[in-house]
């Protein structure tokens, strides 16, 4: 398959004649391209619902690498000899978004993303944990592909190391201030002796009635001996890899920029994660501007409550009264469960498309909870039976005060991610490199607006949970003084702690792992607020330009109607129903009159 697709690149380069005309063309490049992709990324085809690979964890060795790089190279240069002038504004969207795609790629592999396979937040293997929820054991052949995997985890995570060697040979470490604990993954299944309490064992203790019984316990029997024999031993190689070599190897400096070729791999962080061609001095400003405005909004609430000291007096007393907190994981699971509900509740006066997929609340695994943040939306792949599902750590119940949960529940639940990636499932007709690419300033900046959008909803109930909500956004905004600061502007690791607890209810927990995320995850932190910005921007546009005939419903199915996109593709799209709208106002006008 691999040479046909190199075949068909070049003949495309050299016989135009074999295409019918542009948009043929295109959808030749990006379906061969998409086949090649599932094969040489298989976890990621396992992610989105595309099973054929489930035998294999794929290669990311230096040779891997370059193989990638030399053929996006070629699908960039077929791309070039499209003619996007013949195409319509749909077509015209899919290449744009996917030559950007390609072109991240690219940019990636040449300034050396691959030799950093992990930061503070997820790693590759922790990725490989998600294996058991999202592979389907549902029929012998299913399984055996899945102890086949498990098989090839040693190769795997060996490949893993060889790019972390490269990575420390070159500089392009991860910052060791951020790696203290997050080894804790890898240490939970290295130090098991039983493979039977591995989580990759758990779904084999329930597998379908249609395996036959004597199957079905010849297969546990196998996937009990590559747990043993491969996986575990494989772990311990890990460990002990990071914890005598890489860790000791590790960078002191925590900026992007002490990196070799450091201002453009952060520059080119900022252009994948927020869509926009900003520098970090201008973030930075729009930042400052962010947190001004947001204070003055706190200070309303504690005005309102009548409080007589300042902000950092006020965030230390919601910090340490026990009235906001929950007194066991339950508790905590319930008080969400029940402000998604209220939300679900809500929604048909906000939205007038629903998606038909549920979701349901569940607590952060164990095994990754102390580093994790404090809440994720975890969807399901294309096509699996499993619903999404909204995630609540309940590690450190004192760092995860009550007041702030309702906006919690809104980003990742409804109408924050949940809503948006179901009905992006449900958009059949885009091509499956849109329908699963997550563009961080869209998704992130839909789901801080929904938080924004609660208070319009009724979801905040006392002023606490406003105050909450205000806490939540200040910390986006923080983000985007925080992360050029430690990156452009040389702020240290607890300058930029600091900033955050004075001027959010973050507990300082949540504040150090919000920190060290930024620090060794350069620019993704970026695309919350910056998402959000552009979306309350064409919503004000919207109400301007359609006055009393702007329907809140209709605008939002507008922005989720085209799925994940960057937002000048947004805009464009806004600005087209904008207009729209306005044509239909007057249409109807005339008509009466």
């Amino acid at each position: 398959m691999r040479v046909r697709c190199l075949l068909l690149l070049s003949c495309l380069l050299s016989c135009p004649a074999l295409a019918d005309d542009a948009r043929s063309r295109f959808r030749e490049i990006w379906q061969d391209e998409w086949e090649w992709r599932l094969q040489e990324l298989p976890l990621y085809a396992t992610s989105v619902g595309e099973h054929r690979y489930d035998d294999r964890l794929g290669e990311v060795d230096p040779r891997a690498q370059q193989r990638r790089l030399k053929y996006w190279r070629r699908v960039r240069k077929a791309l070039a000899g499209v003619d996007v002038a013949q195409f319509d504004a749909r077509s015209a969207i899919d290449f744009a978004i996917y030559r950007a795609q390609i072109d991240s790629f690219i940019a990636n592999i040449e300034l050396g993303s691959h030799e950093m396979p992990m930061n503070s937040d997820s790693a590759f293997y922790t990725d490989l944990a998600f294996l058991p929820r999202q592979q389907p054991l549902r029929t012998a052949a299913e399984v055996r592909r899945y102890i086949t995997r498990l098989r090839a985890v040693p190769a795997w995570f060996r490949q893993q190391i060889e790019q972390l060697r490269a990575g420390l040979a070159s500089g392009r470490s991860l910052p060791r201030v951020t790696l203290e604990g997050r080894d804790a993954p890898i240490a939970r299944v290295a130090a098991l002796h039983d493979p039977a309490e591995s989580d990759y064992y758990r779904p084999l203790e329930r597998l379908s009635a249609t395996i036959a019984p004597a199957v079905a316990e010849e297969l546990r029997a196998q996937a009990r001996a590559a747990i043993a024999q491969e996986v575990i031993p494989a772990h311990r190689e890990l460990l002990a890899f990071l914890r005598e070599s890489y860790l000791p190897g590790a960078r002191r400096s925590i900026a992007a920029s002490a990196l070799p070729n450091g201002a453009a791999w952060y520059r080119q962080q900022i252009r994948d994660y927020t869509t926009l061609d900003l520098d970090a001095a201008e973030i930075h400003r729009i930042g400052l501007a962010e947190v001004a405005r947001i204070e003055a909004a706190m200070q309303a609430v504690m005005d309102e409550l009548k409080y007589r000291g300042d902000l950092k007096s006020f965030v230390q007393e919601l910090r340490s009264d026990p009235r906001f907190f929950a007194h066991d994981a339950d508790e905590l699971l319930a008080q969400a469960a029940w402000v998604a509900k209220r939300a679900d509740g809500a929604l048909p006066r906000f939205f007038g498309h629903l998606p038909r997929l549920p979701y349901g609340v569940q607590a952060v695994p164990d095994a990754i909870a102390p580093t994790y943040t404090g809440g994720r939306y975890v969807p399901p792949a294309d096509g699996a039976t499993e619903p999404g599902w909204y995630w609540v750590n309940t590690y450190d119940l004192p760092s995860r005060p009550l007041y702030t949960l309702p906006a919690l529940t809104l980003h990742e639940a409804v109408p924050g991610h949940h809503l948006q990636h179901a009905l992006a499932l449900e958009q059949g007709e885009q091509p499956p490199f849109r329908r699963h690419q997550y563009i961080s300033a869209y998704g992130e900046g839909w789901a801080l607006y929904a938080e924004e959008l609660g208070v319009e909803m009724g979801i905040y109930r006392t002023p606490y949970e406003r105050f909450g909500q205000l806490s939540y956004a200040m910390w986006r905004a923080c983000r985007l003084v925080i992360d050029t600061g430690i990156h452009a502007h040389g702020w240290s690791r607890q300058r930029a702690i600091d900033y955050l607890l004075e001027r959010s209810a973050l507990s300082r927990h949540e504040a150090t792992t919000e920190v060290d995320r930024y620090i060794s995850w350069p620019g993704q932190a970026l695309s919350y607020m910056l998402g959000a910005i552009r979306i309350r921007e064409l919503r004000r546009e919207a109400e301007t330009a359609l006055g009393e005939g702007f329907d809140i419903r209709a605008f939002h199915d507008s922005v989720l109607a085209t799925g994940s996109v960057p937002l000048d593709l947004l805009s464009e799209h806004v600005h087209g129903w904008i207009e729209m709208e306005r044509k239909r106002m007057h249409a109807r006008d005339a008509a009466v009159h």
